[in-house]
């Protein structure tokens, strides 16, 4: 009887633990990054699976784009992941990444949204969030060249949590707020700040809405594989100096703060990105100001969220 008891424990061991082996199992093999890859006009879409393997997934028949977080994209594209893996072709390493959704309806940003960056502005910290817009047009890849606008003398670079909409919302609650993201990337908000802050008619969408002003990328993180949005460790380096560092738990207004106040003045659409503000170390509050020129390399990063590179240009037209 007791070596009875003892077998019935060491096979209700060995069960519980090959479930355990099968559900951990299961959650990597869902973990999916989702990006886009090719040359500007012929982007195609990707993912990363979780063994780092890139694939080509063009085949499942669409982009990263409204329709397709309308209609609930990650989980089907899975799903056809699961069953067509063999067949998708990996993305050659020498491929250049565009930004991890298609163009948008819109980019909302916020702005002074971290104290510290506020502060180095002289500007109070703000009593409910400032919103701005950035033209789609400003979407570029995350490392991609960035062009310094014709007659621009101070362009300038903000790293920032970007969050990707998953569907339609308005007048979101902030305890509903979470379920209506698809993932999050990063966005470097890059400003011209003459034009921005001292234009007659000031508003700031002027300055920050110049071609490839908002490279988006490198992923699209699924909440899932990000925990709480609200605890990330965020950087830029400029030419191999950090000059900013902080963390998202330091921001004003939440994640969920930010998508329900958005929310009560426009809609958004499923694919529309949220920038989220930047922290301090702007060029722009440096003493003097130091504005970005040809040849200057920006890098950044998010943690969990990859990293981005790029080199500043004049434009050529």
């Amino acid at each position: 009887m007791k070596d009875f008891k003892h077998a019935r424990f060491l096979c209700l061991i060995t069960l519980m633990l090959t479930a355990s082996i099968c559900q951990i199992h299961a959650q990597q093999n869902s973990s999916i990054k989702l990006f886009r890859f090719g040359e500007v006009g012929n982007e195609k879409p990707g993912a990363i699976m979780a063994d780092g393997k890139r694939i080509d997934v063009s085949s499942f028949g669409e982009d990263y784009n409204e329709k397709f977080f309308s209609s609930d994209g990650i989980t089907r594209l899975k799903k056809w992941i699961d069953t067509n893996k063999a067949r998708c072709p990996e993305v050659p390493v020498t491929a250049r990444t565009a930004s991890c959704v298609a163009r948008p309806s819109k980019i909302v940003a916020i702005g002074l949204n971290y104290v510290a960056h506020a502060k180095e502005g002289g500007t109070p910290p703000p009593s409910e969030p400032i919103i701005f817009m950035k033209a789609s047009t400003a979407m570029s890849g995350p490392y991609d060249n960035v062009i310094i606008p014709r007659n621009s003398t101070k362009t300038d670079y903000e790293v920032e949590l970007a969050i990707v909409i998953g569907k339609k919302a308005s007048y979101v609650s902030e305890a509903d707020a979470l379920n209506y993201v698809a993932g999050y990337t990063i966005i470097n908000d890059y400003s011209e700040r003459e034009w921005q802050l001292e234009r007659p008619a000031t508003q700031w969408d002027k300055g920050k809405s110049a071609d490839t002003f908002a490279p988006l990328g490198p992923y699209l993180v699924t909440p899932a594989e990000i925990g709480n949005p609200s605890n990330l460790a965020l950087w830029l380096t400029l030419n191999g100096t950090k000059v900013q560092e902080a963390n998202t738990s330091q921001m004003i207004f939440t994640v969920e703060r930010l998508i329900s106040e958005i929310s009560k003045y426009m809609t958004l659409l499923p694919g529309d990105v949220i920038a989220t503000g930047t922290p301090s170390g702007i060029g722009h509050a440096q003493k003097p100001p130091q504005y970005l020129k040809p040849g200057d390399v920006v890098e950044l990063g998010i943690e969990k969220l990859g990293t981005q590179k790029q080199t500043l240009v004049s434009a050529t037209f």
